[in-house]
């Protein structure tokens, strides 16, 4: 199945489960990455969380047009971003933080958030081409009028990875009271400071990736680390890695997941068996009762403590990606496959797509705000298939990794 098909037949998907089809209009706040109950202890249905976010995101917007009350002056940043409104630069500027946000301005955090994601981006995408060893990432950049801009950069037909990106975005724009409330459960006032009715304006800066293997035995790889900030100074950190695999290896899961926990424990002990559990529920393709990979790390409406603890996590966590994935990579890299093994990782493939279009809360953000559609869509694969009623044989490497999908595990 091509991906126009895809695209709008999962759109119908979203449609009848109640929240507005995708268009062409497709915001670029995917860069917020997923949004989950930001409860580290809840426990809410995934399809219930996701829902509701929808919906309540649909019924601000209406809400709020219909107030009379007092409104975002005319030069507030507009609801929607715009998909039309990024425009293209050979080189990005030094930042694409507005000069008061710098690290002397109002808002520090912006800044330095920023920088430490375009380190990791570098080094990322440098040790990533570095593996490959024959494809190299292209990058494109772009600003936006009001603010803001960003850096996606985009390997494509390498030896190793079919495609993988990398994409940096800095995002001013505002969103109504009841849109930014239904995107968390912990009651945070995410609208202090503003009148009743009147938009709220933002800041987000995030560093996303997805990376597709070509080797069946490789898996696939998501991260996204962010910062969120409103001009009425409530902040938050979010992220996560987890990873997609298409065969179970259960000294990869360890590796993987024991480089989080070391990473968790750094900061706090209590971290990874939460966020562990918080990627499990998230990380669920509810209308097949299975979950998108064997999971890792999901952290969101972070603000429990000094922001300068949470700094230093994010920062700890984007730099061990490469430590928790390359070696799983370069350890399966060249693993012989079947025909019938790459079939298998595209039925995986799709299942892929069918959470991101369907479930994941950046993706729905995005969709509400306007954005870049290239950047959004970026986390897809070149190819996926669908097969009708498929069930994998019992006592096949295949149905090993389904229970692990249905059922998951402790693996350190």
């Amino acid at each position: 199945m091509n991906f126009r098909s895809a695209f709008f037949f999962l759109s119908a998907i979203s449609a009848a489960r109640g929240f507005t089809a995708v268009s062409s209009r497709i915001g670029a706040a995917a860069i917020l990455g997923p949004r989950s109950s930001s409860s580290l202890s809840s426990t809410a249905a995934p399809t219930k969380e996701n829902e509701t976010f929808q919906r309540s995101l649909l019924a601000a917007r209406i809400a709020n047009d219909a107030k009379t009350g007092k409104k975002a002056g005319k030069d507030a940043p507009p609801v929607s971003i715009g998909w039309d409104s990024h425009m293209p630069v050979d080189k990005a500027p030094d930042s694409l933080v507005r000069p008061g946000d710098g690290p002397e301005g109002n808002y520090p955090m912006r800044a330095r958030f920023e920088k430490m994601i375009r380190e990791a981006q570098i080094s990322i995408t440098e040790a990533i081409q570095n593996i490959d060893g024959k494809a190299k990432f292209q990058e494109d950049c772009w600003t936006r009028a009001n603010g803001g801009g960003g850096m996606s950069r985009v390997l494509k037909d390498g030896a190793v990875w079919e495609k993988a990106g990398v994409n940096l975005s800095v995002v001013y724009g505002s969103m109504p009271q009841e849109a930014l409330q239904a995107a968390t459960e912990r009651g945070v006032d995410r609208a202090k400071g503003m009148a009743p009715g009147e938009r709220v304006p933002f800041f987000a800066c995030g560093l996303s990736c997805v990376m597709h293997p070509r080797n069946p035995h490789c898996p696939t790889m998501h991260f996204n680390y962010r910062y969120f900030e409103t001009d009425g100074g409530v902040w938050w950190f979010g992220g996560g890695t987890d990873i997609t695999p298409s065969y179970l290896d259960v000294d990869d899961m360890k590796h993987f997941h024991g480089t989080y926990k070391e990473v968790c424990d750094r900061h706090d002990p209590e971290f990874y068996p939460k966020f562990k559990a918080w990627a499990d529920r998230y990380f669920i393709i509810s209308h097949r009762n299975e979950t998108r990979g064997l999971g890792g790390i999901f952290f969101d409406d972070l603000n429990d403590r000094d922001p300068e603890k949470l700094f230093a996590f994010a920062k700890d966590a984007v730099n061990s990606v490469v430590p928790a994935y390359g070696p799983i990579i370069e350890k399966h890299k060249d693993d012989p496959f079947t025909q019938r093994e790459k079939e298998w990782q595209q039925i995986r493939r799709g299942r892929y797509v069918e959470f991101n279009l369907v479930y994941d809360r950046g993706t729905v953000f995005g969709l509400k705000t306007g954005g870049r559609i290239e950047s959004i869509l970026m986390s897809l694969p070149e190819t996926a298939r669908w097969e009708y009623d498929h069930h994998p044989e019992e006592g096949t490497p295949e149905a090993e990794i389904m229970d692990a999908f249905k059922h998951p595990r402790e693996w350190v």
